[in-house]
């Protein structure tokens, strides 16, 4: 259960990355949220039930063509 006021989403929500950090690694490149979500430099994340997130960077969206 989270402590935090207001609850950091859950997992599976699309907001999941605004979890407080728990454990920080910086030197290996990832961190550890409340939501036990690991997210990685490269912006990539593991989720509590193993599933993993390809990183994901904005500049990652294809442009429309006009």
């Amino acid at each position: 259960m989270c402590p935090h006021t207001p609850p950091c989403p859950d997992a599976s929500a699309p907001d999941r990355e605004a979890a407080h950090t728990v454990v920080s690694h910086p030197e290996q490149g990832w961190s550890l949220l409340c939501n036990g979500v690991v997210i990685f430099e490269d912006t990539g994340e593991l989720l509590p039930n193993g599933v993993t997130i390809a990183p994901h960077r904005p500049t990652d969206h294809a442009t429309r063509a006009a």
